[in-house]
């Protein structure tokens, strides 16, 4: 399966990364030379992706005016100017711009190195394992030492085959959550309109016995505060050193 559609989730105050973020939205600071945000638009554009949805609130002009001349992706902005949808109601927003086909949804400051040329891609791989007849969504997972900037605690725990439990209720097999997912919008046709979290439908989807996640090729990162910048463009060298 090829996706083509998808949404990008960017809207967040970035907090913990002033004050950096005082004069630049999250998803712009560069981590190696990159806006975080191009790491997953480069990514989707990859993997087939002709379509994406990404919104905005915190000096949403300066998103919106990075977004428009960005090449590659079609891009749809959902503006959340006058209010947070938290990443749930932000998601069923955006997803209202796109079709009902399949969609990936990433997270604008969550990406990877590493992935082996001449491979699908992680994004491709995790089309292709996303089964809409078993899976309300499909999660793209990371093992815990192949994290940078992580708070070191394991989100779910996988079983043979790849269905998906939170960690604290099993505590064995543990994984992270990476960031991408592939899903049908379908699954959210029963969401609220005003902001709600995502984990109420990862839980939903796990008591349906449909939650399942494929591991990632590469390593995974996360850059959190500004401390952590470095730390994150020292792993990404060491990556390309080897590429």
């Amino acid at each position: 399966m090829t996706i083509k559609q998808a949404m990008v989730l960017a809207a967040g105050l970035g907090t913990r990364m002033r004050p950096i973020t005082d004069t630049i939205p999250k998803p712009l600071v560069k981590i190696g030379g990159k806006p975080m945000i191009d790491y997953a638009l480069d990514a989707l554009a990859q993997a087939g992706v002709e379509r994406a949805v990404v919104n905005v609130h915190h000096h949403a002009d300066q998103m919106e005016a990075h977004l428009r001349g960005y090449r590659g992706l079609d891009i749809l902005i959902s503006d959340e100017r006058d209010a947070l949808m938290n990443n749930g109601g932000g998601l069923v927003k955006g997803l209202k711009l796109l079709g009902r086909d399949p969609v990936f949804v990433m997270n604008a400051d969550l990406f990877w190195v590493g992935e082996k040329p001449g491979h699908p891609t992680n994004l491709e791989r995790l089309a292709g394992f996303y089964d809409e007849r078993r899976m309300d969504m499909a999660m793209l997972c990371v093992d815990l030492e192949q994290t940078t900037g992580h708070n070191g605690k394991n989100d779910f725990s996988m079983a043979d085959g790849g269905s998906l439990a939170r960690y604290r209720d099993v505590g064995h097999n543990g994984v992270v959550y990476a960031g991408a997912i592939a899903m049908s919008p379908s699954f959210f046709d029963d969401a609220p309109n005003d902001a709600f979290n995502l984990n109420i439908y990862f839980d939903k989807a796990i008591a349906r016995g449909r939650l399942y996640g494929t591991m990632l090729d590469g390593h995974w990162l996360t850059v959190g505060t500004p401390e952590a910048i470095g730390e994150a463009e020292e792993t990404i060298r060491t990556y390309r050193a080897f590429a």
